[in-house]
């Protein structure tokens, strides 16, 4: 049993629909066996538990743990391949990473530094698209589970279009995704994503399939691309016979409230209902959209139309793993989008970096805020004495000024302490 006493701000409301930033200062969160039973002000709590152990968060920001809803674990060696669209970045970045990934050895080592970096961003739970290869998944898994963070995370899956040796058949990846699952699946931290890479490269069988693993695997999550640029957009719909990208995973049972679509950039209408219909969940990525020129993200539809938005990283088109930055661009783009834009303040770019990332994974009575009933997962932010980010906090207006200033200026640097479940994971010493 401990009590973290800390200056915490969190979302539990969205902000989307009105809700402002909760914030308490010299608050202590009492945390029993990883769950936060009572939260009060701090002078309350030390006075009915005395004689527990206290540690002490005051000089920083307590936030929950950061949720990424879309993240490539083979793609760490390729961030900053910059200057080409998607498609061209594929053949000539990812894909090729991607392949190596046949080598153990080689899925070793990319898996401990995914994790790491996940860890020193704060991110305590994250969708992770996995690998085309089922030797790497037991790899990553294995290192998974060992890092303590929360992960979901499947095999991918084609069988087009991409290099032979990413290629399977709907038989062998329907085989080796539910070996897997049954495997991994709610061991620990741990859960399996059903992943397509996306329907450019997994014909009819191959969705079929897919759709077969979710039926026979219960609770299983589902995870693909979906509208992320013009010309794959194009290439689908002829594909598919004229049927929009979102409807051809539709059609084989794959949506629905624990489904995650990345980007989704340039979507119809039809689409968006769609998705809101099946209570299907949207990962913008917005550092990714800039570097591949894919476009900016219709965000203010994606509400209007009731579909629910997180945050993903998208490493490595995207540029890195920190929520903050992601964050930070992300309202850069509906800056640039006007009118056609939805303003964001501090508070939503917090509730979709956390609490927003927790609902779309189904975890929302878990994680996501610092509500009592939540589960510990924390990052702490405290910047070194006489930053610009400590000065900005030092002399900030309010609690959102403070908050603003964290997104614009904070980096991994700032993240002092990560906690997921009530475990400690950063090597930083809070004691």
């Amino acid at each position: 049993m401990t009590i973290y006493r800390a200056t915490v701000l969190d979302t539990p409301q969205s902000p989307f629909d009105g809700a402002r930033l909760r914030t308490g200062t010299d608050i202590g969160l009492r945390v029993v066996e990883g769950v936060i039973t009572r939260r009060d002000s701090y002078a309350a709590i030390a006075r009915e538990y005395p004689d527990e152990q206290v540690i002490d968060l005051t000089d920083g920001i307590l936030l929950p743990g950061f949720v990424d809803t879309h993240v490539h674990f083979p793609q760490l060696r390729v961030i900053g391949a910059l200057g080409m669209p998607l498609l061209d970045w594929l053949d000539r970045a990812a894909l090729p990473e991607e392949l190596r990934m046949a080598d153990d050895d080689q899925a070793a080592a990319v898996a401990g530094g995914f994790l790491r970096g996940l860890r020193e961003a704060g991110t305590t739970t994250a969708l992770v698209f996995g690998s085309h290869f089922a030797s790497a998944m037991d790899v990553f898994f294995t290192h998974a589970r060992a890092s303590r963070i929360r992960i979901i995370s499947g095999l991918v899956v084609s069988d087009r279009i991409l290099p032979d040796g990413l290629l399977t058949t709907p038989e062998r990846a329907y085989e080796q995704s539910v070996e897997l699952a049954k495997r991994w699946h709610g061991v620990g931290r741990l859960h399996y994503a059903v992943t397509p890479r996306f329907s450019l490269s997994a014909g009819e069988e191959m969705l079929a399939a897919c759709g077969k693993v979710m039926q026979d695997v219960p609770g299983l999550y589902f995870t693909s691309h979906v509208n992320e640029n013009k010309r794959e957009v194009e290439e689908v719909e002829e594909l598919f016979g004229g049927l929009d990208y979102t409807s051809t995973y539709d059609a084989h049972g794959l949506l629905g409230p624990r489904s995650v679509l990345a980007h989704d950039v340039h979507p119809k209408d039809a689409e968006l209902a769609l998705m809101a219909s099946r209570g299907s969940s949207v990962a913008h990525c917005p550092t990714s959209n800039s570097a591949l020129g894919s476009g900016l993200f219709p965000l203010k539809r994606h509400v209007e139309h009731g579909v629910s938005v997180a945050l993903g990283s998208d490493v490595g088109a995207g540029t890195g793993y920190c929520l903050l930055k992601e964050g930070l661009q992300a309202y850069f783009m509906q800056q640039l989008l006007g009118d056609e834009g939805l303003p964001l303040t501090a508070a939503h770019l917090l509730y979709l970096a956390t609490r927003a990332g927790a609902l779309s994974l189904d975890l929302g009575d878990r994680v996501g805020d610092l509500s009592v009933g939540r589960e510990f997962d924390a990052v702490w932010i405290r910047p070194a004495h006489g930053d610009p980010l400590d000065m900005g906090i030092e002399h900030a207006k309010d609690s959102d000024d403070v908050l603003a200033k964290i997104f614009a200026l904070g980096t991994t640097d700032d993240v002092a302490g990560v906690w997921v479940g009530g475990e400690h994971l950063s090597q930083t010493s809070v004691g």
